[in-house]
Order: C-alpha cells, then structure tokens, then sequence
C-alpha cells in the first residue's frame, strides 16, 4: 500500500475547548490509485491531508506515505511525494522557470539536473511559452499548472492535490483535469485529490472517500456509492445532510 493509516487521530485545543479535527481514521491506498476525498466543510479532511503530507503531526495512530512513517521518517515522506495545496506555490516576482529550478535545488539536484528537469515539467503541462514570465501575469488555469509543476519536479510516486481546480471557470477545469490523467497515465503516479465538485470524483475516481466529523463514513467506487442513487450529490447529501457548518479548526 502506498498510504495506509491506523487510529489516526488529530486534536486541537481552542482555549478550554477540544476539537476533534480527526477521529481515528483507517485508510489504505493502493499503488496506481486516483482517490478521491470529499467532505463538508469542518469534516476533517484538510487536517487528514496536512497529516500525510507531515505538515501536521497527529495526536495518535500511524500512517506510511511511500513507504515511510509520517512521524519518524517525515523526510522520507517529503522525499517521495508531491504536495499541491491550495494556494499557489510559486512567488510573485520570480520566473516560472526559475522557480522551478530552485524547487528542484531544494530536493538535492545539481543546478543542471534542476534546469533539465525544468524543461521537462514545464513540456509536460504546455507551460514552455510561459517560462520567463511570472505568475502574476498568468491566468488561473496557468498558475494551477505552475503548481503542479513545482510538486512534479522531483519525480514523486504520490501525488496530493487539495481542491485543484478550485475557482477556476469550466474551461480551465477541463485543462487541468486533461493535463492530471495524462501526467497519471504516463507517469503511472497515485493520486490523492480532495474536491469540493463532487462530479469531477464522480468521472475521475476510481475510489470516493467520505469524511464526515473525523470519521470514514463512506468508501467505494463511486458506481458503489451511488447504488441507491442518481448522482454522487445525493449521496453526499444523505450521508453528511444539508445543513450548512462553519469551517473547523
């Protein structure tokens, strides 16, 4: 299994208050897999995700990303993943290119092997036109592939995307999925992804989990999940129900 979690659980403290983010999740993740995560707002499933990204340490359980423990071994983790949050990772003031190249720096590439691979990443999602512009010049669909392109740059098995194509307009979403299920077809990486368009899981997954208040309430793919249903919408709804919640912690 490329992820696989026991018990993990994450809790904050808010003054007097315990809020818990995460409540013993069980999760494995196979090799070559397109998983989905979906969740109301509050549900967990960013802290799920800053947790096997080791962005954030959990309160108990284990987990192996890649191969290693996200607590004893989060640079091996580091190492062996692609993390595309959601915001934009590039700087205002720096060349695409450039950034890139100081991505690759950053994971031990010689300044050679950082440009070479540059190249490659920015051939891979059509960004080779834009390479010495900087991304306060680019469209929302630009930079979205420039943040992909800086979790590319170290070849990494697994890849997380949290909320990709958030906010962008329907053609841009179109490219960015287009360039997603290539880069997973040619590459043969995993994907991780949450979303809040439930019809991109829907066409693109081969696997939907839902999290609601912490916990696993749903897992299948989602011609499973919507057995008793018409679209992954209605399943959504009836499983986490219609009330609108404020964000967690």
């Amino acid at each position: 299994m490329v992820v696989s979690t026991a018990g993990l659980v994450r809790h904050f403290r808010m003054k007097k208050t315990l809020v818990e983010a995460v409540r013993g999740v069980d999760i494995e993740i196979r090799d070559g897999e397109l998983v989905a995560l979906l969740g109301p707002n509050g549900a967990g499933k960013s802290t799920l995700f800053r947790m096997l990204t080791t962005l954030l340490p959990p309160t108990s359980g284990t987990a192996t990303v890649a191969g290693c423990d996200i607590v004893k071994d989060p640079d091996g983790v580091r190492a062996r993943i692609g993390y595309v949050g959601q915001n934009n990772s590039a700087g205002e003031n720096y060349r695409i290119r450039d950034e890139l190249v100081t991505q690759g720096r950053s994971h031990g590439m010689t300044r050679i092997d950082a440009a070479k691979r540059a190249d490659e990443v920015l051939d891979q999602l059509d960004l080779t036109a834009l390479a010495k512009r900087t991304p306060g010049t680019l469209s929302g669909g630009q930079r979205r592939r420039v943040d992909i392109a800086m979790g590319l740059m170290h070849r990494p098995r697994l890849l997380f995307l949290d909320e990709p194509s958030t906010g962008l307009d329907p053609q841009s979403r179109a490219n960015i999925w287009d360039h997603i299920l290539r880069l997973r077809e040619e590459l043969g990486m995993t994907l991780v992804l949450s979303t809040h368009y439930l019809e991109e899981a829907d066409r693109m997954a081969e696997r939907v989990v839902v999290i609601d208040h912490g916990r696993v309430i749903a897992d299948g793919t989602p011609a499973q999940l919507k057995k008793d249903h018409e679209t992954l919408d209605d399943v959504f709804l009836a499983l986490t129900g219609r009330s609108i919640r404020e964000e967690a912690a």
